[in-house]
């Protein structure tokens, strides 16, 4: 993977007036060029959005980005290991409530498509939809997401119509769904729930800003229903198994990524099989023909 050069790891860049962003050095397939960590406000209280990996070199950027503010929350997306690890130790060097959304830890046999989830991540508070937190001239509120996992959060900047969307929308890479945790059915009504809102822009986790947030998210959910549409045809040729179906489906990807894509193709079958559409006899999957 090539990404871009000059990474600006560890240093504050101001991407609107009361937002900075802070770059973790952990680039990989599955997090593009890092975590970006999100700084919002420039009073005398702040709140850190996605604190990122437990590493000390970022822990210190976070703290050098905050200065002499409080940290009124430490605010987590979600807890997959590259996002909310850094909520502890950065709780316990500055007495600051980690809110945000809920903990969640789930075994899965199958194989990892992106970052294990974050056992240590312990809330002091959860946000419910709608729910908010305020600190000096900044509101955010909680937007529930669920698919990319099941206690997925976005959280909207209600004085600049700003929303920091994690990992459920990106510019960069469409958004792993990984069973069981990972809902295709729930990322699909998460999208149409973004889709009716007017958020001027997005900030993810991982990647540039989106500017044109709902002509993305219009494409996203084409995008998805376009997939499934492979996966029936993949059927229509008779019984598969998922990896038969990824490298005709995903062709010219990284084989590296066959186990990301199937993980996906997999969130696609469960959802078709929850409508009645196709079957399975363990690992072989058939299309359900009416009468």
């Amino acid at each position: 993977m090539e990404l871009p050069a000059d990474l600006p790891t560890g240093l504050a860049e101001t991407i609107e007036p009361m937002v900075r962003r802070v770059l973790a050095g952990n680039p990989s397939a599955f997090t593009y060029t890092g975590t970006q960590t999100y700084v919002v406000g420039k009073g005398a209280d702040v709140a850190v959005i996605d604190p990122g990996p437990a590493d000390p070199a970022h822990i210190e950027a976070i703290l050098a980005t905050v200065g002499d503010a409080r940290i009124a929350a430490i605010m987590c997306t979600h807890t997959h290991r590259d996002h909310s690890p850094a909520a502890a130790p950065l709780a316990a060097r500055t007495g600051a409530p980690i809110i945000g959304c809920a903990a969640l830890m789930l075994s899965d046999d199958g194989p990892r498509s992106d970052e294990a989830f974050d056992t240590t991540y312990a809330p002091d508070r959860v946000l419910a939809d709608g729910e908010s937190v305020s600190g000096d001239g900044w509101t955010l509120q909680a937007v529930a997401t669920p698919g990319h996992t099941s206690n997925h959060l976005c959280l909207a900047l209600v004085e600049s119509g700003a929303l920091f969307t994690g990992d459920h929308v990106m510019g960069w890479s469409t958004s792993v769904i990984s069973p069981p945790d990972g809902d295709m059915a729930d990322y699909m009504a998460s999208l149409a729930k973004l889709q009716e809102r007017s958020d001027r822009v997005y900030y993810p986790a991982h990647g540039p800003a989106v500017e044109n947030p709902a002509q993305l998210v219009r494409g996203m959910m084409g995008h998805r229903k376009q997939r499934e549409r492979q996966v029936l045809r993949q059927l229509e040729a008779g019984p598969q198994a998922i990896p038969d179906m990824v490298p005709q489906m995903y062709k010219g990807i990284d084989e590296r990524l066959y186990g990301a894509a199937g993980r996906s193709v997999l969130a696609h079958l469960i959802d078709l099989k929850n409508r009645g559409a196709v079957r399975h006899e363990g690992d072989v999957w058939a299309l359900i023909h009416g009468d």
